[in-house]
């Protein structure tokens, strides 16, 4: 009994530190800011960084063109920045979901160079999905990532 009971102490102190791991939230410089109370750019919990979904806004909320293509130049840009603020780049991104209104334009040759650009020969894991609209009528695409720091 005795030693269940150090058994049991000792699982609670190794699962007590996780359990109360600190959520560090970022809003960086770079990327537009979140209206207050709407949400965070970036959560980093550990070793492991959240970054909300990017659109084809600059630092100054202005959309980029009206083409898939510009657009998701500038999405890309964006989470580069936010990795950029925790010390990361594409490169440390694990997974990425990716929201279009048309898959047919993101499929093309000129965005698959874009996204080739950015993420290499290496893309991380994805999940792709055609919605009827984002936030903005005017975005065409989103992108949120799941990276881990080096």
């Amino acid at each position: 009994m005795k030693n269940t009971i150090k058994l049991l102490l000792l699982g609670l102190l190794a699962v007590t530190p996780a359990a109360a791991q600190k959520l560090e939230k970022a809003n960086p410089t770079g990327l537009s800011k979140p209206a207050p109370g709407t949400y965070t750019q970036v959560i980093k919990a550990g070793k492991l960084l959240f970054i909300a979904g990017q659109t084809a806004t600059n630092a100054e909320g202005k959309v980029v063109g009206p083409g898939m293509k510009e657009q998701v130049e500038q999405v890309f840009a964006n989470l580069a920045t936010a990795l950029k603020s925790q010390g990361a780049d594409l490169s440390h991104v694990a997974k990425t979901t990716t929201y279009v209104t048309s898959i047919s334009e993101f499929r093309a040759p000129a965005v698959a160079a874009v996204r080739a650009k950015y993420l290499g020969t290496n893309p991380p894991a994805n999940t792709l999905v055609q919605i009827q609209q984002l936030a903005d009528p005017a975005y065409k695409v989103e992108i949120e990532a799941v990276a881990v720091l080096p």
